[in-house]
């Protein structure tokens, strides 16, 4: 009974020995395994290359690319890291340690998922780095705790054990999520429209207070002003500088109101001779010698006093008292406007009476 009973003993501690070595070894992380990671560059390092077996490849375009459709699809996946357990050690096996917890099934994942998000831990910072989650991967725990997944494998690998950063649970399983992700576009599209709208509304708001008038005393002055200041602006922009064409149409609007005027009245009234005479002392009066189309000297008249002289042009009296040459008048009749002449002086309708020299 003795020799069993140290057999057992035995057994037992070196079970536990076993254990403990594994433990510290930490074959029992799900996101970093940095032994495993040296092994595999030491055996890597270790090979010798033959350089009779290996063959060049060469691209020659003929070989169809594969395209990665399937990621763009598992993006959003969630999916377990750790789903298969460890394999037991002699301790656990023989009841010294207690042994680790079987894979949680997805319903216990949804249970644990709507407790995180009842927690709002998706929604608040990484309780490692204190940084939102954005679009980087996170990895939801089984003690319902959210870490963003770099900075998870970062606290197992210097920590050395596998122990929640929040509660120090051990022997968690994880799982990775999107649901940070997720909230941060949702928050990124609330941040567009709200920009979109803010801008909307003040643009909207500035049409208002250019259409609808302040009920402020001042702000209202300001309005008006503002107002009748745009209103001279279009109306200067809008003013022609051109004075020749501007009085051109002035003249023709002249030259057809006179017409209408005429048409109204009737018939023109013929000047009596008499009447002739008057009109030819006044022209004397104003002392008019030269001809102010031509501007050339015209030809005396007979004066009541008897003097004449003979030019060759012929001298035109106006019925507005006007004196022109007879010729220049004529070629001033042709490249005038409408069918009644107006006077160049005076812009008014005559009746002319050409003059004996």
């Amino acid at each position: 009974g003795r020799s069993s009973k140290r057999e057992t003993i035995v057994v037992s501690a070196v079970a536990l020995q076993d254990h403990i070595i594994h433990s510290h070894q930490l074959q029992d992380l799900s996101l970093a395994n940095p032994f495993k990671s040296r092994t595999r560059n030491t055996k890597n390092i270790k090979k010798p290359v033959n350089k009779e077996v290996v063959r060049a490849v060469v691209d020659t375009g003929l070989r169809k690319k594969s395209t990665h459709h399937n990621n763009k699809e598992d993006a959003e996946k969630e999916y377990v890291l750790d789903p298969s357990p460890p394999q037991l050690t002699l301790a656990q096996k023989l009841g010294l340690v207690e042994p680790p917890s079987l894979p949680l099934t997805a319903e216990e994942w949804v249970k644990i998922k709507q407790r995180s998000i009842q927690h709002g831990d998706s929604i608040q910072p990484c309780a490692i780095c204190r940084e939102e989650f954005a679009l980087q991967p996170q990895v939801l725990l089984s003690c319902s705790h959210v870490f963003h997944k770099a900075c998870l494998k970062a606290f197992e690998k210097f920590t050395g054990k596998k122990s929640c950063p929040m509660y120090r649970k051990e022997q968690y399983q994880t799982r990775v999520i999107h649901d940070g992700a997720r909230l941060f576009k949702i928050k990124c599209a609330i941040r567009i429209q709200a920009s979109w709208r803010g801008y909307v509304v003040r643009k909207w708001y500035k049409n208002l207070r250019k259409t609808v008038p302040p009920k402020d005393s001042k702000l209202r002055k300001q309005f008006f002003e503002k107002k009748v200041q745009q209103i001279s602006n279009r109306l200067l922009s809008s003013y022609d500088i051109n004075l020749d064409e501007f009085f051109s149409e002035i003249d023709s609007s002249l030259a057809a109101s006179r017409d209408v005027f005429q048409q109204v009245k009737g018939k023109e009234i013929l000047i009596s001779e008499t009447d002739w005479e008057k009109i030819q002392m006044q022209a004397f009066r104003q002392e008019i010698l030269d001809c102010p189309i031509c501007i050339m000297p015209l030809c005396p008249t007979v004066h009541p006093s008897g003097n004449s002289n003979q030019f060759s042009r012929q001298t035109v009296l106006l019925s507005c008292s006007h004196l022109f040459h007879h010729t220049c008048l004529q070629a001033f009749e042709e490249f005038s406007l409408g069918e009644r002449h107006s006077c160049p002086l005076c812009r008014s309708s005559y009746q002319k009476k050409i003059l004996k020299c």
